[in-house]
């Protein structure tokens, strides 16, 4: 297996981890796997035009963030990234946004998280910070700390 790939899968990881932690210790969600792997592994097998449902699926969000009261319901795409890099982020949000729509990306950097929503990202070509009002400020230090401690 290519080195530079498992790196990416273990960051992508490592972002996954950290955004279900936080969520989960901040209190205010349910954090839910959402991805292709949790879902329906066993349909990578499928050819033909089960091949094209099997895609759509690949290219689900990685989590279904619902708020406690069940006002909301986020489908996140979670990313790595050292730097942000803005242009990335938007063909990101393209992507995502084609096949679920609406849905929202996290991205972790050794800088902050960042959080906002596909559509918001497309219109302004920018990504809002990970707020506050979200997470409290002391839990996301908690976090980026570990991130830091990766040292990517």
């Amino acid at each position: 297996m290519d080195k530079d790939f498992s790196l990416k899968l273990i960051k992508g990881k490592i972002a996954e981890i950290i955004f279900q932690q936080m969520f989960c210790e901040a209190g205010g969600y349910n954090v839910i796997p959402f991805g292709y792997e949790n879902i329906v592994p066993e349909l990578s097998q499928y050819r033909g035009e089960a091949k094209k449902v099997v895609d759509n699926i690949r290219n689900a969000p990685d989590f279904a963030l619902i708020s406690k009261n069940k006002n909301i319901v986020h489908l996140v795409e979670v990313k790595f990234r050292k730097k942000l890099v803005l242009s990335d982020i938007k063909e990101i949000a393209k992507r995502q946004s084609i096949r679920w729509n609406p849905s929202w990306i996290f991205i972790a950097t050794m800088n902050g998280f960042y959080f906002d929503e596909c559509s918001n990202i497309i219109k302004t070509g920018k990504i809002n910070c990970l707020s506050d009002y979200e997470i409290k400020y002391s839990l996301q230090k908690k976090y980026l700390d570990l991130v830091k401690k990766f040292e990517f």
